[in-house]
Order: C-alpha cells, then sequence, then structure tokens
C-alpha cells in the first residue's frame, strides 16, 4: 500500500471521528439546551404564582453599622405591631394591597418616630412595589429567589443589610424562627397557591421529597442563570 494511499485512509478516518464528536458534542449541547428550556418554564411558571400571590415586608437598614442595624429592628417591630392589627381580618391579596397603600404615610410616620426616638438625623420612606428577593426560610416554609410585590420600608440611606417576611399570607405575624408556621397560616397559603407552590415551599425540609429539593434548588439557580447560559450558547454558535 502507498503512502498516499495510507494518508487518506488516516484523514479520512481522523474526519469521520472529528464528525462524529461535532455530533455528540452538538446532541449534548441540545440535551442542555432542552432541560435548560423545560426547567426555565417551570421557573416561571413558579416565580409568578408565588410573586402574584404573596405581599411581602422588606425594611432596608441605613447602613451596616451596629446602631442602625438595631433600629432596623426597632422600626420592624413597630411596622408589624401596626400592621398586624390592620391586616387582622384581611383574607384576600388585594384587600391586603389596598390597606398596605392607604397606610403607607402612617407606615413612614411610625417609622420616623422610632427614629426619632433613637436620636437619628435621617427619615424613613415607605413604597409598594416589586422586587428581587433572594431565598428565605421561615420555619419550615421557604420561597425561592424572585421578582415579588412587596411593602419596602428604606430607612435613611438604605445601605444596610436588610430584613424581610410575609404579610400576606401573614407570616410575619409569627416568629417561626425556631419552629414551625401554624397551620392556620399555612391554611392561607395553600388557598393563595397552586397545589405544586405550595408543595415545594413546604417539602424543603422533608428528606423524602428529594425531587422537590431539587426544583427548589433549580428556580434558584435559573433566577440567576439565564442571561449568562444565553451568552454562553450565543458565543458557541457565534
Amino acid at each position: 500500500m502507498s503512502k498516499g494511499v495510507l494518508f487518506l485512509k488516516t484523514d479520512t478516518s481522523s474526519k469521520i471521528w472529528e464528525n462524529i464528536a461535532k455530533i455528540l458534542i452538538a446532541a449534548l449541547i441540545l440535551s442542555v439546551l432542552a432541560a435548560w428550556v423545560i426547567s426555565s418554564s417551570y421557573a416561571e411558571n413558579v416565580n409568578a404564582g408565588l410573586s402574584q400571590n404573596l405581599v411581602r415586608l422588606h425594611v432596608i437598614a441605613n447602613s451596616d453599622s451596629k446602631e442602625d442595624q438595631a433600629l432596623k429592628l426597632k422600626v420592624r417591630d413597630a411596622i408589624i405591631e401596626y400592621m398586624k392589627g390592620k391586616l387582622a381580618a384581611s383574607n384576600d391579596i388585594n384587600e391586603t394591597r389596598t390597606i398596605i397603600n392607604n397606610n403607607l404615610k402612617d407606615i413612614e410616620k411610625i417609622s420616623n418616630e422610632v427614629i426619632i426616638q433613637n436620636n437619628r438625623k435621617y427619615t424613613a420612606k415607605a413604597m409598594m412595589g416589586n422586587y428581587d428577593f433572594p431565598t428565605k426560610v421561615y420555619g419550615d416554609v421557604a420561597l425561592p429567589a424572585g421578582n415579588y410585590e412587596a411593602l419596602r420600608v428604606v430607612i435613611g440611606e438604605g445601605a444596610g443589610a436588610n430584613w424581610w417576611c410575609v404579610l400576606f399570607p401573614p407570616l410575619c405575624f409569627f416568629d417561626a424562627t425556631h419552629g414551625a408556621i401554624p397551620d392556620s397560616v399555612k391554611g392561607s397559603l395553600k388557598n393563595s397557591l397552586s397545589a405544586e407552590e405550595y408543595r415545594l415551599i413546604t417539602s424543603v425540609d422533608n428528606d423524602e421529597d428529594i425531587p422537590i429539593k431539587i426544583r427548589f434548588k433549580v428556580v434558584e439557580f435559573l433566577q440567576g442563570s439565564r442571561i449568562k447560559f444565553t451568552g454562553a450558547i450565543s458565543r458557541m454558535f457565534g
């Protein structure tokens, strides 16, 4: 066999394997992309459902100094005590929104009274809007990271660590730091959410429900990775 024929066969074989490798890589990319699309759709649906049926409270401190962080908690306590009475009879998210919006000035007034009592010179601002939140655990209930409607109270420069809870359903009004959320509050959650959304946020401590834990992590991951993933795919095929 001549060297030319041998070289031709070797070159042909090399190209075949190169094409096979390209096909396998393309198949892998398509599989990952398909999984991402499916998971992304799941994440969007879950986050949309939670966002539309929850109202959170977000209190942001002036700074991370010890004094400002302590004041943030005092402002928080005053707001929760005030809103607990206002929202006691509310079983509807739209009613809760209306009550909060109608009391924004009073919430600011209460916050500023606490600030004055603690001899600080800045003021607080209260507003309703949609904001990004990280994952947060309330006793045996956990909410994935995402965009949620919230009553936001910004103290001073609003440059310090923040505190958050849920005003509707009223998780704010129970100390769930070391225990479970009361069944009555879980009942409100269950009535406000789809079966899948409720199962997702109440299954984080259930060792037998591993798929729920995985999907919970997928929801959190995809909220922050969509742009990066899309950019990577664009570069591959660009």
